[in-house]
């Protein structure tokens, strides 16, 4: 058949071999395909969800091998849902944190005392709320275990997003403010960019790191109310109350095929993607790639009809936003002195009215001596932290610079990092209780490895993504050089990754002090053992329903949270900021 070509008038010839490029390829197919499978997934899992709570007290876990790809889809739904949270309230409270001096005053020591939060202590004062919010649906008991996941996703993603903003190249802002970019503009032209690298290996973390509480998220006890939500989380309960080891392999096997596809269908394209926003000067050598990246480049008809929507995400960005309010800048040092100091003075006096009600409401309800035992058992358990994450610190450091400067064998570690990271450690217990109670081994030394088991990958996953986003050209003059060993690291590799280290040294200490709940105190198959900690005290009184306890527990670790970030983290923090920009 012979047409002619609009433009020129010449004669074309469509042949059977050739579309016009308004039809569909075979990158469409695959495309639709995967969109309508998982559009039709997450409608079914949604409509499970959302059920009278009666049905859900009716069904009972059945350890049955054919129940476990509904248990996982409910299982990965909630988790994805606490991902879009965690994605939104980092964008949101890490801006505000790094763009304004006063709100960094308040938000900063507010995601201190968050991060030291436990996921139990959440789940103490949420369920009653979300429940009582949506009185007789399943759908109450979904949002507090969505948000006690939110809980341990999010604040390793707002430090990562908060630490690029701060460690934003000079250059780079100098530029942005000769094109006179608005405050919207710069944010999605310039900030967002550059802090995506290391948001998605956040991101990646969060989402392994879920696992690990994902236990305490759907078998929730909270004094006399207990609510088990359909999901690999109850199943692994359910298993080590009856000591199933089949049963626990089954929710194993079941949690690494559910990884594997979502670092295939997300995270690797993701990945991919954002490999074209890394600080370089030079033309990449090796590039991550992703056959799902590929597909949808490819797919004709996918893009034409993405075009709009890439179009009203261009007008969106180019918006002249600005801040609804300017308020009066003085040009008077001494003023600006004393608003930072009237300001100051607000929030702490802000915390010390909540320190005052928390002391009077415990009060009522426990003596000194009992702050006293929760503030000795908080001293034993900062000792662990600080020990692991040093022993941590010097295993994983290495291994991710050489990773993250390897982008190939990056690519093939992911998956496996995402595994390891989010290997459950209540799986352990059917090993670790036996051994520990058959040799007779010392509780408060043998169970301290199960803190850092699942927090370690904080550091590895940061030092992955610092490492990675190293540009080429430094890379190349450190190669030039011929620098040694010890002068290779101290000159171009430390001072590169110092600010991500940071960040997940930081996220990785919050939460092993969240993992203490769970590692303090040891349950299987009807043998419980504990060692003597914070997070042993927290864990008892939660499962007694003891709240002034609970509230005393939590408020001790808080205090020893912002105490070491204060002395330890910020400090290194502002030396990243300082001394350690890309430049």
């Amino acid at each position: 058949m012979v047409f002619l070509t609009p433009q020129t008038g010449q004669p074309r010839i469509w042949t059977r071999f050739s579309r016009p490029a308004f039809l569909p390829n075979r990158f469409d197919f695959v495309a639709f395909c995967l969109i309508a499978g998982a559009a039709v997934l997450v409608a079914h899992g949604f409509s499970q969800m959302n059920r009278p709570l009666q049905a859900v007290s009716q069904a009972p876990i059945v350890l049955d091998p054919l129940r476990l790809p509904g248990y996982a889809l409910l299982t990965t739904l909630r988790m994805f849902a606490a991902l879009f949270a965690s994605l939104v309230f980092t964008f949101v409270t890490a801006t505000l944190a790094a763009k304004s001096r006063k709100a960094g005053l308040v938000i900063i020591p507010a995601l201190d005392i968050l991060q030291s939060v436990p996921v139990l202590g959440f789940l103490t004062f949420t369920v009653a709320f979300f429940m009582n919010l949506f009185r007789g649906s399943q759908l109450g008991v979904e949002c507090a275990a969505i948000f006690a996941i939110f809980t341990a996703q999010a604040w390793n993603m707002t430090f990562s997003f908060y630490q690029s903003l701060k460690t934003l190249p000079p250059e780079l802002d100098e530029a942005a403010r000769m094109f006179g970019l608005s405050p919207w503009a710069r944010f999605w032209r310039l900030e967002a960019p550059f802090a995506m690298p290391g948001l998605i290996w956040n991101m990646m973390m969060s989402m392994s790191g879920a696992w690990f509480f994902v236990v305490a998220s759907e078998a929730i006890t909270v004094g006399k109310t207990t609510v088990t939500l359909p999901g690999i989380g109850a199943w692994i309960a359910t298993a080590n109350d009856k000591g199933d080891y089949g049963a626990v392999a089954w929710a194993v096997g079941a949690m690494i095929v559910v990884i594997l596809l979502y670092d295939q269908l997300l995270f690797r394209p993701v990945v991919a993607w954002a490999d074209k926003f890394r600080f370089e000067t030079t033309a990449a050598s090796d590039e991550p790639s992703s056959w799902l990246y590929d597909v949808l480049r490819r797919a004709r008809l996918l893009q034409r009809i993405g075009r709009p929507l890439g179009q009203l995400q261009q007008a969106v960005r180019k918006l002249p936003l600005q801040p609804p309010v300017r308020l009066p800048v003085s040009k008077d040092p001494r003023v600006d002195k004393a608003m930072d100091v009237a300001w100051a003075a607000f929030v702490v006096g802000l915390a010390a009215c909540g320190a005052w009600l928390v002391v009077g409401y415990v009060s009522k309800f426990l003596h000194w001596s009992d702050v006293m035992t929760a503030f000795g058992l908080g001293f034993m358990t900062l000792v662990r932290v600080i020990v692991l994450i040093a022993l941590a610190s010097l295993v994983w450091v290495p291994i991710g610079v050489w990773i993250g400067l390897r982008p190939a064998w990056a690519e093939k570690i992911q998956a496996l990092a995402q595994v390891a990271a989010a290997f459950p450690v209540n799986v352990l217990y059917a090993l670790a209780v036996p051994i520990i109670v058959g040799l007779n081994l010392n509780h408060d030394i043998w169970l301290s490895p199960l803190m850092v088991l699942g927090t370690q990958w904080y550091i590895l996953f940061n030092v992955i993504a610092g490492a990675s986003a190293l540009p080429g050209d430094m890379r190349e003059a450190a190669r030039v050089l011929h620098l040694g060993s010890w002068a290779w690291w101290r000159s171009f590799a430390l001072p590169g990754i110092f600010p991500y280290f940071v960040t997940g040294a930081l996220t990785a200490s919050g939460g092993s002090w969240n993992a203490s709940i769970v590692a303090e105190v040891v349950n299987w198959h009807g043998q419980s053992i504990s060692s003597h900690g914070l997070g042993a005290f927290i864990a008892e009184a939660t499962a007694k329903g003891d709240f002034p306890r609970v509230i005393t527990g939590v408020a001790v670790m808080s205090v020893f949270v912002i105490a070491l970030n204060r002395t330890l983290w910020r400090p290194l923090y502002a030396m990243a900021e300082r001394r350690f920009r890309l430049t």
